[in-house]
């Protein structure tokens, strides 16, 4: 079973959990290198090529780097440029950042990213018109939905299946993050790197287990190159922010190699290609227009 393998590329300030404390990121020592070439350096010791969503001012500040990922071979996605939660813009505001971002990568790499991933998985009820100007954008696929109950993001009860969205303005896949049922009414989070670092490993290990083995469906991951750092400042200031940052960064390398030692792994388009036979995701998805949209899940 080939799962998803996926990194954002951002650097150690730019976490939502940060932002209300971290205002200019040019006043940080950039270390996003660091943990994006362990990361490259892992992938290639196992011969496996992933999507990398690189964030539109790291591919501004750090060409040479998103250059790097492009040309290891791997898949190259879209991060937005400001790093911003979508449902706290204006659905203009959004399709300027993302374009921001689209010339930003393609600046850096020539490579025009189909892929897109939400800061902190901010397409949310409030902001599914996002998927239509996504769709507006050039973009194919989006894995930025978390089917899970979680303070900053998530849609409980969203399909936690790869499927197609019909957006106005045509279809696009959505790739959920990897999630476990456990029990009629719950959902277990498996595929971030906050979950690898706060748990021991066999807890991503039987998660990933159960969605191959039982669901027989691939498992969506992903990472970030400053969990590959502990030796980054920390700048988090409440004990929640640092708990979800921090806790864990100490063993994620050695993690990381176990991980990919025991799963196989590939890139998005590799699992789910455009052309691929994927269920509809019913959904009610509003053309961005300004006005407030109101949403609702038809499906699960």
């Amino acid at each position: 079973m080939l799962n998803v393998f996926s990194v954002d590329v951002e650097d150690y300030f730019h976490p939502s959990e940060l932002a209300g404390g971290v205002k200019d990121w040019d006043a940080f020592p950039p270390r996003v290198q660091l943990g994006t070439e362990f990361l490259l350096e892992s992938l290639a010791a196992r011969q496996v090529h992933g999507t990398f969503f690189v964030l539109g001012w790291v591919a501004w500040r750090h060409p040479k780097l998103v250059r790097m990922i492009a040309d290891a071979g791997h898949e190259i996605g879209c991060h937005s440029y400001h790093h911003q939660l979508v449902y706290n813009l204006t659905p203009s505001q959004f399709e300027r950042d993302t374009l921001a971002a689209v010339r930003a990568i393609e600046d850096a790499t020539g490579v025009s990213p189909r892929i897109y991933r939400a800061p902190s998985y901010s397409i949310t009820q409030r902001s599914l018109w996002a998927l239509d100007k996504l769709v507006g954008c050039g973009f194919t696929h989006d894995s930025s939905i978390y089917p899970i109950v979680h303070d900053r993001y998530g849609i409980p009860g969203f399909t936690r299946r790869a499927g197609v969205i019909h957006t106005p303005s045509g279809r696009i896949i959505e790739v959920p993050v990897a999630t476990v049922q456990l029990g009629r009414d719950h959902v277990a989070p498996v595929g971030g790197g906050a979950y690898m670092r706060l748990f021991p490993y066999c807890y991503t290990a039987a998660g990933i287990r159960r969605i191959n083995q039982q669901e027989n469906l691939p498992a969506c991951m992903y990472f970030h190159p400053w969990e590959m750092d502990p030796g980054q400042p920390r700048l988090s200031a409440s004990t929640i922010s640092r708990i979800r940052t921090y806790t864990g960064l100490n063993t994620m390398r050695r993690k990381m190699k176990r991980l990919l030692r025991d799963f196989q792994f590939a890139s998005m388009t590799s699992v789910y290609p455009f052309t691929a036979d994927l269920p509809d995701i019913a959904i009610h998805c509003e053309n961005g227009s300004e006005a407030q949209q109101l949403v609702s899940i038809a499906g699960s």
